[in-house]
């Protein structure tokens, strides 16, 4: 096998339908990835900016004070609004610099954190439709698969040459 970067190697060509695209393959890879975990910081943003501007998100009239609704109320947790300035943080700051590829390991750690307590809170329904978990639980299989993967060849992580 050919070693095309420091976390992937490219497949047999035998094994494709079109073999001369194996190359394409293997250095699209970081592409995407690296689209993966930029859009991800994006949407995740979407919903932290709300927060911190006090302004309303969807339906949602007041995004920080549903936050910090569901924490306490919904969750049981203390310092319901100390953690929801954090959750606010980590959708602003965090998913800016996950999207950069900056700290990406400890960031999607925190994610997937934020997700299966989401999950937790809005379960047992399935269905997003209907408000369910659908959505928060895919975020964190991809939050999991970032925090396993790193910041990937094209991110301010791999640039410092160090990742955590």
């Amino acid at each position: 096998m050919q070693k095309t970067s420091p976390t992937t190697t490219a497949p047999a060509a035998g094994r494709f339908v079109f073999p001369a695209l194996v190359r394409w393959y293997a250095h699209g890879e970081g592409v995407a990835y690296a689209l993966l975990r930029f859009g991800y910081g994006a949407i995740i943003f979407t919903h932290g900016l709300p927060k911190a501007l006090g302004v309303s998100h969807g339906s949602m009239a007041d995004p920080m004070a549903g936050s910090i609704r569901m924490i306490g109320e919904v969750m049981g947790l203390p310092f319901a609004p100390q953690l929801a300035f954090l959750v606010m943080l980590l959708e602003t700051v965090g998913a800016a610099m996950l999207a950069l590829g900056l700290l990406t390991r400890p960031l999607a750690l925190l994610m997937l954190i934020e997700m299966i307590a989401i999950s937790y809170a809005m379960g047992p329904t399935w269905p997003w439709i209907d408000r369910g978990i659908e959505y928060p639980v895919l975020l964190g299989l991809v939050a999991l698969y970032m925090m396993l993967r790193g910041g990937g060849a094209y991110s301010l992580d791999s640039r410092m040459q160090r990742e955590i």
